[in-house]
């Protein structure tokens, strides 16, 4: 009985890995990226953005990333893809200012409720 169960299980994944790959090569062009959008943004604004990007993760690592800076976040990468330097160079400072806040906010001593 497991010979058969094994023998139609890898059955059942070979023919599913099959289907793995079925519209990778659909019509409809090439992907776009971000530099293809309405304009390349500055190399200040790549740089505002990846840093803001890498503050980002570091405040999910310590699990004190607020819900606005990854709001402004997101603001700041759609603008990098419509080409917008001067509101990614915004959001990603708004960004950075939100990661600093969260993180000091860590040490800040817990608040006792009742005895």
């Amino acid at each position: 009985m497991s010979k058969v169960l094994i023998a139609l299980t890898s059955a059942a994944l070979l023919g599913l890995s099959g289907c793995a790959g079925l519209y990778n090569n659909q019509p409809g062009g090439a992907p776009k990226s971000a530099e293809s959008g309405k304009g390349a943004i500055s190399a200040e604004a790549q740089a505002a953005l990846k840093n803001a990007q890498a503050d980002v993760k570091m405040a999910k690592s310590k699990n004190a990333l607020w819900t606005t800076a990854a709001d402004a976040l997101k603001d700041a990468e759609a603008a990098a893809k419509n080409g917008d330097s001067a509101t990614v160079i915004k959001e990603s400072a708004e960004v950075r200012k939100l990661v600093r806040l969260a993180i000091a906010q860590l040490n800040y001593p817990p608040i006792k409720v009742g005895d």
